[in-house]
C-alpha cells in the first residue's frame, strides 16, 4: 500500500492555533492492509493538545479493502449490472475529556471512500479528481469546520 505520511505532519490552520505539527510514530495494526501511526510530538502553539497513551489515544490509521473486488463480466445485454465498490478509510482518533474531572473519550474523525471497482483502471483521472477535491476542501475548510463543531453554527 503506498499511502504513507511523512512526519512531520503540517496540520492545517484552527482558530487559535499557530503552525501545528505533528509528529508520528509507526504502531503496530492488525492485518497487512491497514498503517498506524501514533502522536509522539507536537509543534507550533497547540495549548492543551496531548500526544498519544496507552489510556488516551491519538493516532491516524488507513485502511485498503482485505481484497480488492472486480468489476463482473457484461450480460447478454452488454451492462454490467452489480458494480462492487472498494473501500478505503483514513481515521483519526483523539481521546478528548467531555468535562472537568472525567475519563477520556473517544473522537472519531473517518473520511471512507468508496469507488466502484474497474473505475480505477477505465476513469482513473475521474478518480483521482474526485479525491482531490475532497482532500483540498477539507484542507480549505478546516478551520471553518473546527469552528462549526465549537460552535454548532454553520456560518
Amino acid at each position: 500500500m503506498t499511502m504513507n505520511v511523512s512526519s512531520p505532519v503540517t496540520g492545517s490552520e484552527q482558530t487559535g492555533f499557530t503552525s501545528p505539527t505533528y509528529t508520528l510514530t509507526a504502531d503496530s495494526y492488525p492485518g497487512a492492509s491497514s498503517k498506524r501511526w501514533v502522536v509522539s510530538d507536537i509543534g507550533g502553539t497547540q495549548t492543551g493538545v496531548t500526544l498519544h497513551t496507552a489510556s488516551a489515544q491519538f493516532a491516524l490509521e488507513v485502511e485498503k479493502p482485505a481484497q480488492i473486488r472486480q468489476i463482473g463480466s457484461p450480460a447478454a445485454n452488454g451492462l454490467i449490472s452489480n458494480v462492487p465498490s472498494n473501500k478505503y478509510k483514513v481515521v483519526t482518533l483523539k481521546s478528548v475529556l467531555p468535562a472537568s474531572g472525567q475519563l477520556p473519550r473517544g473522537a472519531v474523525i473517518r473520511t471512507e471512500m468508496s469507488i466502484p471497482a474497474g473505475s480505477e483502471t477505465y476513469d482513473a483521472a475521474n478518480v483521482k479528481a474526485a479525491i482531490s477535491l475532497h482532500i483540498g476542501a477539507l484542507s480549505q475548510l478546516s478551520a471553518g469546520i473546527g469552528d462549526t463543531v465549537m460552535s454548532g453554527v454553520l456560518g
